[in-house]
C-alpha cells in the first residue's frame, strides 16, 4: 500500500510541475503578445504585472494536476486492462473537456475578483470562445507530450530519453548493469495443451502483473521476447534492499494470489524461473527505422545460460557468485551453493547459488 501512495504522489508532483509550467508559459506568451492584440482596440485595458497572470498560471496548473493525476492512476492501474485504447481515450477526452470548462470557469472569476477584469464566464461561455478551444487545443499537445515523457521513461528508463536527445549514445558506451531473464516454466506444454491464441493470453495476463511492480523494485524492462521478459537494474537500484531479488518473489507470489483465476480461464498455474547475474555492458544506439537502445556484451548471454539451469537443478532463481557477492541477504532469504558450472559456449565455470524464502 505505501508503495502505491508513493507512487500516487510521485506522478502528482510531475503533473504539479509539468502543468503549472504549461499554462504559465502559455499565459505568458499571451502575455507578451497583448500590445500587439490592442493596436486596433478602441480602449486599451490595464496592463497589469506579469506574476499577477502567472499565479492564475499556477493555480489552473494545480487543479489540472489533481484531477490528471487521479485519472491518469486509475486508468492505469485498474481501468486499463479491462478496456480497449480507443474506448479509454474517449472516456478520458471527455473527463478532460467537463474539468477545462469547470477549471476555466473557477479561474474566471478568481480571476475578476484579484484584477477586477472582466472574463467571460457565464454559462455556456465556452462554447463559442476562441480562448477556450485555444486552451483545450493547448491541452490535448501537452498531455500527449507529457504521456510521451512518461512512455518513454517507462521504455528506456528515466532520464535515458533527454541522453538520447543529446547523442549520448550515438557512440558505444561501457556500462554496468544487472540483468534478470525472466521465462516461463513449462511453457511448450502449456502452448501445446491452450493453443497459440490462449497461450499468448496466458503470457499477457502474467506480463500484466510484473508491470505492475516493475517501479516498485526500481526495474526497467529491456525486452520480451516470446514468454520470456528481460529485465536490467544499475547495481545501485538492484542491489539496494535486495530489489532484484525481491522482484521475483513478489512477482511469484501475484501469480499464486490469483491461482483461482488462472484456474478457471487456462487451466494451469503459470510459474517462472530466472537467472541473474551482472558485470560491464555495452549499451549503443542502434537503427534508424525502430530505434532503440540496445545491450551487447557477455553478461547477457551468461544471464541467459544462468536462467537455462534451473530446470536441471530444479529451482526457480539463480544467481550467479559475482551478483552474491554484492548482495547482503536478509534473514527471509537463504542461498545455496549449487557449485561451478560450465555453461554452454563457455571455456571458465561460474559458480552458481539457488536462492530461496525462507
Amino acid at each position: 500500500m505505501l508503495y502505491y501512495i508513493k507512487q500516487f504522489f510521485r506522478l502528482f508532483l510531475a503533473s504539479v510541475l509539468f502543468w503549472s509550467f504549461a499554462f504559465c508559459f502559455f499565459i505568458l506568451i499571451r502575455y507578451l503578445g497583448r500590445e500587439q492584440e490592442q493596436v486596433d482596440a478602441i480602449q486599451k485595458t490595464e496592463v497589469f504585472p506579469v506574476y499577477e497572470y502567472l499565479l492564475f498560471g499556477v493555480i489552473l496548473g494545480v487543479m489540472v494536476a489533481i484531477v490528471y493525476t487521479i485519472v491518469e492512476y486509475l486508468f492505469d492501474n485498474f481501468i486499463s486492462k479491462a478496456l480497449n485504447l480507443g474506448f479509454i481515450l474517449i472516456i478520458k477526452s471527455l473527463i478532460y473537456l467537463v474539468f477545462l470548462i469547470f477549471s476555466l470557469t473557477v479561474i474566471a472569476y478568481l480571476a475578476e475578483d484579484y484584477l477586477g477584469v472582466d472574463f467571460p464566464n457565464h454559462t455556456g461561455w465556452w462554447i463559442s470562445n476562441k480562448i477556450f478551444w485555444m486552451v483545450t487545443a493547448y491541452f490535448i499537445i501537452c498531455s500527449l507530450m507529457f504521456s510521451f515523457i512518461r512512455l518513454a521513461n517507462d521504455k528506456f528508463g528515466k532520464g535515458i530519453i533527454f541522453k538520447m536527445l543529446i547523442g549520448r549514445y550515438k557512440k558505444p558506451r561501457e556500462v554496468e548493469k544487472i540483468f534478470m531473464f525472466l521465462d516461463m516454466k513449462s511453457s511448450t506444454s502449456h502452448a501445446e495443451e491452450l493453443g497459440h491464441l490462449k497461450y499468448s493470453m496466458l503470457i499477457q495476463d502474467c506480463f500484466f502483473y510484473l508491470n505492475k511492480i516493475i517501479n516498485k523494485y526500481d526495474a526497467e524492462i529491456y525486452q520480451y521476447v516470446g514468454d520470456e521478459a528481460v529485465l536490467s537494474w544499475t547495481p545501485k537500484k538492484g542491489i539496494r534492499h535486495l530489489n532484484c531479488i525481491r522482484l521475483f518473489f513478489d512477482f511469484d507470489r501475484k501469480l499464486k494470489r490469483h491461482s483461482k483465476y488462472y484456474m478457471k480461464e487456462y487451466g494451469v498455474q503459470p510459474q517462472f524461473k530466472a537467472g541473474l547475474h551482472t558485470g560491464k555492458i555495452i549499451i549503443a544506439e542502434v537503427g534508424t527505422v525502430k530505434k532503440e537502445l540496445a545491450y551487447h556484451g557477455d553478461v547477457i548471454n551468461s544471464t541467459s545460460r544462468i536462467q537455462g539451469k534451473c530446470n536441471e537443478f530444479e529451482e526457480t532463481l539463480l544467481v550467479s557468485e559475482e551478483l552474491m557477492q554484492k548482495l547482503k541477504l536478509t534473514s527471509r532469504y537463504e542461498a545455496v551453493s549449487l557449485g561451478d558450472e560450465l555453461l554452454d559456449g563457455k571455456t571458465e565455470e561460474l559458480k552458481i547459488f539457488a536462492i530461496h524464502r525462507k
